[in-house]
């Protein structure tokens, strides 16, 4: 595992470790299984030379790196000098054309989309997005892989949003219709929790950050989706990015993280966060509200999301 700096491993690392410690209470890993794959993880970071030759080795890497395509090409050029050539690069990317990242690899048959959900330990599901020339045997590496991660790993193609994001583009376009109407936002989280998703749309857009919601957002717009993606307006979301409410990683987004960012647990167990007090002020100037929007039940929020 390597992050560009010592204390951004770090964070990796006590992240895996928290995960680890958790199935253990929940008795799915044993004490000693627990040990053994926290023995497995090498973390390595930028200021160390050492992380060539760790990386010399490997037959697969997976980038996670910020969603910009000239971060992604620095990053693939970089490791593409040290990696062996059997080695597949697949891209954790949100939005970003997979044939657009191959264009900047030595071996383009060798990249690969492999797109991971948030939370990523929770989350089943993974899409493997393979551009016009990825190999077939790349095809079965990312495969192997996923599934070994006990994942569901389904191919997609190399389209705007891929699978889930041409879903949930339209999906978070209804829900950002709804916030400029003044419907709760904590009333719109319980409606979907109770239709049957894991999480609320705006516990979600925290989860993954703002940050990414923007630019998957922005980019999702300008796609082929068309009167799908209208609705509410585009430009709060990067608006709340500019004032540095990123959600759940910078301790502030729709909720608060405060506790977290202490160590403590403070939403853990069913515990209910608190909403951030400077976003429903910074929304009111945006939010029209109106007699029709005043009576929106959870059952119309579940219908017009869902039939988005």
């Amino acid at each position: 595992m390597k992050d560009k700096d010592a204390a951004a491993v770090a964070r990796g690392e006590r992240m895996i470790n928290e995960d680890l410690l958790q199935k253990q209470k929940k008795k799915r890993l044993t004490a000693h299984e627990v040990c053994d794959i926290q023995a497995r993880v090498v973390p390595l970071h930028d200021g160390e030379a050492s992380w060539t030759r760790h990386f010399s080795q490997a037959d697969i890497v997976i980038e996670a790196v910020f969603e910009e395509i000239g971060v992604k090409h620095a990053v693939l050029k970089a490791i593409e000098d040290v990696i062996p050539t059997h080695c597949v690069f697949a891209s954790n990317t949100s939005a970003i054309p997979i044939g657009q990242i191959a264009a900047g690899s030595k071996r383009p048959e060798r990249v690969i989309g492999m797109h991971y959900f948030s939370p990523v330990p929770a989350m089943p599901l993974l899409e493997i997005i393979l551009h016009s020339g990825t190999a077939p045997e790349v095809a079965a590496v990312a495969m192997e892989v996923g599934s070994r991660q006990g994942k569901t790993p389904i191919f997609v193609k190399d389209v705007a949003g891929f699978y889930v994001n041409r879903c949930l583009g339209p999906f978070m376009s209804e829900v950002t219709a709804l916030v400029e109407e003044g419907v709760d936002l904590l009333l719109i989280d319980k409606a979907m929790k109770d239709f049957g998703f894991p999480v609320g749309p705006i516990t979600l857009t925290d989860q993954v950050g703002l940050d990414i919601s923007a630019h998957v957002g922005s980019f999702m717009a300008k796609s082929d989706l068309g009167v799908r993606m209208t609705g509410g307006n585009n430009e709060v979301i990067p608006m709340m990015v500019k004032k540095g409410w990123l959600g759940k990683k910078a301790g502030k987004g729709f909720f608060l993280y405060e506790d977290d960012k202490k160590g403590k647990k403070g939403g853990g167990g069913g515990k209910a966060r608190p909403l951030n007090p400077e976003v429903l002020a910074f929304l009111k100037p945006f939010q029209k509200v109106t007699e029709e929007s005043r009576k929106i039940t959870a059952e119309d929020i579940q219908s017009r999301i869902i039939s988005r």
